[in-house]
C-alpha cells in the first residue's frame, strides 16, 4: 500500500455529529452552521465569519463583500492553486502576479509596490502550504497605497506570524475544508472578516441577497453550506489544534533526519508558526526520476504545483498573460511534497527520510 501523501482523519465525534444533524431534520444551513462560523471566528481572532461551498466561494465572496469589482488589480502570487487567481476574475477583476520568495515560496513582499497601478484594489497573499506571508509588509504597503488584504489561509487552518492566526490580520480571510487540508471534511469554505459590517454584506451576498426570507435586496449567490458539513467542522475544529501539533512534530523529525545535499528543506520565517499543510523539498537534480524512485519505495508524493498560474493555458492564450516570474517558474519545477500527515508512525517517518536520503 505505501506512505500515503494524505490521509484524513474522522472519529466517532464527527459520526455522531452528522446523525445529531441528520435526525434533527436541519440539514441545510441552520443552528450548527451559525455555531460554526462563529466558533470558527473566535479561533482565528477575526470579527466575523461566513461558511461556504468551498475555499474557492470563499475567496470569491470575500472580494465581493469588500467592493473588489469590474476592472480592480488584486496582486497575488503565481505559485498556488488556480482557486486563488480564478476567483479574483469571477469578480470582473484581473489578478497581477508578484514573483515568489525562493525560500518560503510566498509573495516577495519586496516586489509589490512596483506591480501597484491606479486600479490596484487589492493584496492577496497566499499562506503557502502552511506557512503565512510576510504580513507586517503586506499590511504597509497597503496602507500606504490604501489597499485592501485579503488572505487566502486555504492551507493555513492554525498558522500563526507573531502571535496572529492566519484569517485575523487582513480585511478578510479565506480557508477550505478539501479532505487533505489541516481540517477537511469533504467541501466546504469559511471566509473571515475583520469588520462584523462587511460579514453581514457577506451573509447577503452568499443567499440571494435574501433577509428575510424571499426578499432580496440584492444580486446574490448560492454559496451557503449545510449544517451536515457544519456539524462535522465544529468537531474538527475542536481537534485541529492537536492535528497541527502532530503535522509540527512529523515535520521536526524529517527535517531531523532527511540530510540529503541535494535535497532543500523547508524552512521557518522568524516569528511564523507554519502548520506544514505540506512539507514540501526542492531537488536540485531530476525531480521526474526522484519521484519515480520514492513512489517505487512506496512513499507518496505530489507536485503543488508543477505549472504556475501565469504559464497555465487559459491565462496565456485567452487572457494574454507572460511568465515574467522567473522564481516561481523555477520553483515549480523543483518541488515534490512528501507525507507529512498526522496518521504517520514514527516507522512511516524514518521509511519518508530514509527514501528521500536514496535519492
Amino acid at each position: 500500500m505505501g506512505i500515503s501523501i494524505a490521509k484524513p482523519v474522522y472519529g466517532k465525534e464527527e459520526e455522531d455529529a452528522v446523525i445529531r444533524v441528520l435526525r434533527s431534520g436541519c440539514v441545510a444551513r441552520g443552528p450548527e452552521t451559525v455555531a460554526f462560523e462563529q466558533e470558527f471566528a473566535d479561533f482565528c481572532g477575526a470579527g466575523a465569519a461566513v461558511a461556504t461551498t468551498s475555499g474557492t466561494t470563499a475567496l470569491q465572496l470575500a472580494m465581493l463583500a469588500l467592493g473588489i469589482g469590474e476592472g480592480d488589480e488584486v496582486i497575488t502570487t503565481p505559485f498556488s492553486f488556480i482557486a486563488s487567481s480564478n476567483s479574483i476574475l469571477y469578480t470582473g477583476g484581473r489578478p497581477v502576479f508578484c514573483d515568489i520568495d525562493p525560500v518560503t515560496f510566498n509573495i516577495d513582499t519586496t516586489k509589490i509596490e512596483a506591480l501597484i497601478t491606479d486600479k490596484t484594489k487589492a493584496i492577496m497573499p497566499v499562506h503557502l502550504y502552511g506557512h503565512m506571508a510576510e504580513m507586517d509588509d503586506i499590511m504597509r504597503i497597503a496602507k500606504k497605497h490604501n489597499l485592501l488584504v485579503i488572505e487566502d489561509a486555504c492551507q493555513a487552518h492554525g498558522a500563526t506570524y507573531k502571535g496572529q492566526r492566519a484569517g485575523s490580520i487582513g480585511d478578510a480571510a479565506a480557508f477550505s475544508f478539501y479532505p487533505t487540508k489541516n481540517m477537511g471534511f469533504g467541501e466546504g469554505g469559511m471566509a473571515t472578516f475583520k469588520d462584523p459590517e462587511v460579514a453581514k454584506l457577506a451573509l447577503l451576498i452568499h443567499s440571494h441577497g435574501m433577509e428575510p426570507r424571499y426578499y432580496h435586496h440584492m444580486l446574490g449567490y448560492n454559496f451557503r453550506t449545510t449544517d451536515i458539513a457544519s456539524a462535522m467542522g465544529r468537531e474538527l475544529l475542536k481537534k485541529l489544534p492537536g492535528f497541527n501539533q502532530r503535522r509540527q512534530e512529523n515535520a521536526s523529525y524529517l527535517l531531523a533526519h532527511i540530510t540529503n545535499p541535494n535535497i532543500v528543506l523547508p524552512s521557518t520565517a522568524e516569528g511564523c508558526g507554519h502548520v506544514y499543510h505540506q512539507f514540501t523539498i526542492k531537488v536540485t537534480g531530476d525531480r521526474d526520476a526522484a519521484v519515480t524512485r520514492l513512489t517505487e519505495l512506496g512513499i507518496g508524493t505530489s507536485i503543488f504545483y508543477p505549472v504556475g498560474l501565469n504559464e497555465q493555458e487559459y491565462y496565456t492564450k485567452d487572457l494574454g498573460y507572460e511568465c515574467d516570474t522567473p522564481i516561481a517558474s523555477e520553483v515549480s519545477r523543483r518541488v515534490i511534497s512528501i507525507p507529512v500527515h498526522p496518521q504517520l508512525s514514527e516507522g512511516d517517518l524514518a521509511e519518508i527520510a530514509a527514501a528521500v536520503n536514496s535519492l
